[in-house]
């Protein structure tokens, strides 16, 4: 079972969990609490879509340094843009 969820992607969640991605792509870093007022979903359906976007490394969570007691939560970078498929170094262009 463990191989099958390491291959899940986004086109394999839930329409809640691709909705939370498409509003962090589309307006940056935000709590819990901004996702479900932008998405209109319920603080628990968030918190499963979180979940679950963690769970196959397309969300990280960090401390919400405005308010310790939220996290902010943001998508992770594509690691393809940063390094090179034969193994050399990625260099970037201006």
């Amino acid at each position: 079972m463990a191989a099958t969820e390491q291959e899940e992607s986004l086109d394999d969640l839930p329409p809640s969990a691709k909705l939370v991605f498409k509003v962090l792509e589309y307006n940056g870093p935000l709590t819990q609490k901004g996702i479900a007022e932008e998405t209109m979903l319920s603080a628990r359906t968030v918190r499963y879509a979180l979940e679950r976007l963690e769970g196959i490394s397309l969300v990280t969570e960090d401390v919400y340094f405005a308010d310790a007691r939220q996290n902010l939560y943001q998508l992770t970078e594509p690691a393809e843009e940063f390094t090179a498929s034969d193994g050399e170094e990625a260099t970037c262009a201006d």
